[in-house]
Formats: structure tokens, C-alpha cells, sequence
């Protein structure tokens, strides 16, 4: 047997007086590179099974505010209405199925597939959370523009949709996705996921004056309230815009937090 020197070695480099093989190891997938694939992935898949969700997340939107419009005339009232009712659509996807999605995912071991990828974790979460999120755009601007014909409301400031949906939806979707993985069983996450999109239907289409005070708690404590709160603003004459702003600003937050989270639960599910 021959001893060849590590100095002679191919692909050896020097750290610290000895040597490695620096060419034991590829290079380690960028994140923006890698969220960009798993959204294009993410978008593709749920395409075709997704969009009939989507109408049933608008047409339910819509039945909301038809319902109401009998019980509620104007103001500040249909102002909370039409809001409410527009960010249900992202609570539906965003949260709702989103939760089923990873739940699902952990149940039948999929993320086993997701763990041998060469991709960061928050790349997954991320792009999967922002195809989902995607989905509501167009359900989100058509239940906006009905409720504010419905009303009376102006179409002036509905610009600020441009904000509210991703702010909204990463907050939405990154509480959905942790609900997901870290449900321990599928119908779990499934339950879970409704209950979520149950409490921004009540707590975000009725008008937060004619709820008790303990529930106006809870209500402050819904990731979406704050997008509804931003969008309802706009509605007025004269919006105030430092507090559209302000509400923005909690609901990006609560956004930044909620991927943090889900992403923290994607890596324990995915070493399990």
C-alpha cells in the first residue's frame, strides 16, 4: 500500500495548517433563486385544483354582503362590510386551505420530498404561502368593487388593495401554513384552518362598535383585522392616512412573524 501526501490530492485546500477537500460539498442553493422556484412550482400545481375554491371564497364574499345589505345601509358599517367581506377571500386561501395543504403534506409524507431538495426552508414556506396568496387577487378585487357598488362606497382609494392583499395574505397564509405543520394529524389541520377562517368571517365583517368588549379583544388579536381596518379607512371621504399607514404597518409585522413561525415549524415537521 502507497501513501499519497494530502498536498497532492485533487480539490485539497489548506485551513489552518491542514487540508480539506474543498470539493466535498456543492454550493448551497440561494434563497431568492430557490423561493422563486418553489412558487413557479407551487402556482403551476394548484392552478387547476384550486381555482374552483376560488370561486366559492368570492361568491361566498359576495353572498356576505348581499345578506348584510339588508341589515346595514351605510357609513362606517358598510364600510366594515365590503372590507371584511374582501379579506375573507384571503383568509379562505390564504389560511383555510393553505392549513389543509401542509397538513396534509406532513400526514402522507410529503415533506420528506421537500427535505432532500437543496432549498432553504423559508424558500418552501415562502413559496408556497405567495402561490396561494396569489389565487386572491382577482377574487379579492371583484368582491371589492361589488361591495362598493353595492353600498355606495367610493372606488377611489381601492388602489390600496396593491398593499393590503400581500400584507393580508403573507399574514394569512404564514399562520395558515403553521397551523399546518404543526397540527399533529390532518383533519386536525383541516379543523384548525376552518376555525381561523371562521373568525375572520366574524370577527372581520361585522362592525367592531356593535361587538362586547371581551370579543373586540380577540378581534384585535386576528392577523387580518388590520387589513380590514386599512382597507374600511379608505372608504371615507376623507381617509386618514397616517392610520392606513399605521394599520399596514401591524399587519406587515404580524406578516414577517407568522412566515417566521411557519418556517420554524416546516424545519421540526421536516426532521421528524
Amino acid at each position: 500500500m502507497s501513501v499519497v501526501p494530502a498536498q497532492v490530492l485533487p480539490g485539497a485546500a489548506a485551513v489552518d495548517g491542514g487540508f480539506q477537500d474543498a470539493a466535498a460539498l456543492g454550493p448551497r442553493a440561494r434563497l431568492w433563486p430557490s423561493l422563486a422556484a418553489v412558487y413557479r412550482a407551487q402556482l403551476s400545481r394548484a392552478r387547476v385544483a384550486r381555482i374552483p375554491l376560488l370561486f366559492v371564497a368570492t361568491f361566498q364574499s359576495v353572498g356576505i354582503m348581499i345578506m348584510m345589505r339588508g341589515v346595514v345601509n351605510g357609513g362606517a358599517d358598510a364600510r366594515s362590510v365590503v372590507a371584511g367581506s374582501s379579506v375573507l377571500v384571503v383568509a379562505y386561501v390564504g389560511l383555510n386551505l393553505l392549513a389543509q395543504y401542509f397538513g396534509q403534506l406532513r400526514g402522507s409524507g410529503g415533506l420528506d420530498h421537500y427535505a432532500t431538495l437543496p432549498v432553504p426552508a423559508a424558500a418552501v414556506v415562502l413559496g408556497a404561502a405567495g402561490a396561494y396568496a396569489s389565487f386572491t387577487v382577482p377574487g379579492t378585487v371583484v368582491t371589492a368593487v361589488f361591495g362598493s357598488a353595492l353600498f355606495g362606497l367610493p372606488l377611489a382609494h381601492l388602489w390600496v388593495l396593491v398593499a393590503v392583499i400581500p400584507l393580508a395574505g403573507a399574514a394569512l397564509s404564514g399562520l395558515g401554513a403553521a397551523l399546518g405543520l404543526l397540527a399533529p394529524r390532518p383533519e386536525l389541520a383541516t379543523l384548525l384552518g376552518q376555525l381561523g377562517m371562521s373568525a375572520a368571517l366574524l370577527l372581520g365583517v361585522l362592525p367592531a362598535h356593535r361587538m362586547p368588549e371581551a370579543v373586540r379583544f380577540a378581534r384585535d388579536l386576528l392577523p387580518s383585522t388590520y387589513g380590514v381596518e386599512a382597507l374600511a379607512r379608505t372608504f371615507a371621504n376623507r381617509p386618514d392616512w397616517a392610520s392606513v399607514l399605521g394599520d399596514l404597518g401591524v399587519c406587515a409585522a404580524v406578516g414577517v412573524a407568522s412566515l417566521a413561525l411557519a418556517t420554524w415549524a416546516y424545519r421540526r415537521a421536516a426532521v421528524r
